[in-house]
C-alpha cells in the first residue's frame, strides 16, 4: 500500500477527495474567532465558498453539499453532543 502523506496538498476528483479538503478547510477556518458565530449551514457555506475550485464540487456542487453535511454530523464539527 502507498502511503499519502497526511499535510498532502494534491486534490482527487472525487468524493473522498472532497471530503479530505473539506476537513482540512473546516479545521483552518475554525481557527477564526468569528467562525463560531456562524450558524451551521453559513459555516457550510463559508467552507466550500473556500473550496470553490475543487473540481468535485463543480462537477457535483449537490453531492459535495450533502457529503459537507455528512461530515459535519460524522465528525461532530457542529460541536453538538452525541447522544448514547
Amino acid at each position: 500500500m502507498i502511503r499519502v502523506p497526511i499535510d498532502d496538498d494534491r486534490t482527487f476528483n472525487n468524493p473522498d477527495g472532497f471530503a479530505m479538503v473539506f476537513d482540512r478547510t473546516w479545521k483552518h477556518l475554525a481557527k477564526a474567532e468569528q467562525f463560531a458565530d456562524l450558524s451551521i449551514d453559513q459555516r457550510i457555506d463559508a467552507v466550500i465558498e473556500k473550496m470553490e475550485d475543487h473540481p468535485f464540487l463543480q462537477a457535483e456542487p449537490e453531492q459535495a453539499r450533502q457529503i459537507a453535511i455528512f461530515r459535519v454530523r460524522l465528525l461532530n464539527l457542529d460541536g453538538a453532543s452525541q447522544s448514547s
